[in-house]
Formats: structure tokens, sequence, C-alpha cells
């Protein structure tokens, strides 16, 4: 079963190619340190809980759309991306559509309906729910744009455009900044692979 574009529930947001995976993760390490480097890498991976969730959600989804070759592999991330999950309590599933730059700020608390869509350059911290609505004209998860900020403890569920700066319960768009003075660190689009 696919939906309208041909695309499988459930993949819609895992990187194709490992080349995919180690450019959005170098973009996502650039937005911790400012710099990209194995030093960084490591030093972010072990000590950094969003950068290490960030590494195990983004490689879960390269593997989950893989050749059954590499399906056992995608079990054994899968179980360490839950590993994760609970550990540090954030919950972004591994098919989330979700642009290169994600910066999650400190632990606890996150947690992204998988048919959320989050652009680049998106800022993410404690306490924060996109959550998921069932019925009326937004019905579904939002979609929070490039640039855009969420506050702590804010609650999600109507689309974000981009460079907003959303806050509250439920979260309202209360500047268009976007994370401009928030973040001194952004990512160049478009990627290169």
């Amino acid at each position: 079963m696919s939906d309208e574009n041909g695309v499988k529930p459930h993949t819609r947001g895992c990187l194709k190619t490992f080349r995919e995976v180690k450019a959005y993760l170098k973009a996502d390490l650039y937005r911790y340190s400012g710099e990209v480097s194995i030093k960084q890498f490591w030093k972010h991976f072990i000590f950094t809980p969003g950068y290490q969730y960030t590494v195990w959600m983004r490689y879960c989804g390269y593997l989950k759309v893989q050749s059954k070759l590499l399906k056992p592999w995608y079990a054994i991330v899968k179980l360490l991306l839950l590993r994760c999950r609970y550990k540090y309590g954030i919950a972004i599933p591994e098919y989330t559509k979700i642009g290169p730059g994600l910066f999650i700020n400190r632990f606890g608390g996150v947690y992204v309906g998988g048919d959320a869509e989050i652009g680049s350059n998106v800022n993410i911290t404690h306490g924060t729910l996109f959550g998921y609505t069932n019925r009326g004209e937004r019905k579904g998860c939002p979609i929070i744009g490039d640039g855009a900020v969420v506050g702590v403890n804010a609650v999600v569920t109507k689309d974000i455009e981009e460079n907003g700066v959303a806050v509250g319960i439920p979260a309202k768009v209360v500047s268009h900044a976007g994370s401009e003075g928030y973040v001194n660190r952004k990512v160049k689009l478009p990627l290169e692979y």
C-alpha cells in the first residue's frame, strides 16, 4: 500500500543513499559544533544526547528502505534507537521527514509524530510535542518550515511556516525572525552529497 505519490507508509522521510545520510549527519553536526570533523563527531555522538539520537534515527531510516540483505542491521539499529528513546526521552520516528541541520537542544520530553514534516535548520528543545489532530481542517501532523524555532513546552498542532517562532500551549507563532539570533550556525542549502 502506498500514498498518492507512490511512497510506502512509514518510509517517506527515510534517506535513500548512504551519501545522503553522511551529508545530513555532517549538517546536523555542524549545528552542534560549528565544524565537521571525526573528533567532533565522536565528541557529540558520545556526550550529546540530541546528536546521538539523530545519528541513530537517520541510520535507522536509511537501513529501513535498503535491500533485504541489510534488514538484520536495521533491526539492530532500531533497537539502539529505541534504547536512546527511553534513555533520553526523545521520540522521533526514523521515517519522519526532517531536513538537514536538525538541532535537539537538551533532552527529555521531545515527541514528534511520525507524519510531521520538519524543515532545515530547525531547533527543537525539551518539553516539545509535535502533535497529531484526528479531525477537522488541520487533520494530521504539523509541518515545521525551514529556520523555525519551537520553544520549551510548546505543543505544536498547526503548521509553522518558514522562520516562524512558536511558543506556548497550544503553540502560536509570535515572530517571523526564525532561528536568526537563536542559533549561531546555520547549514547552507542545498547540501552537496
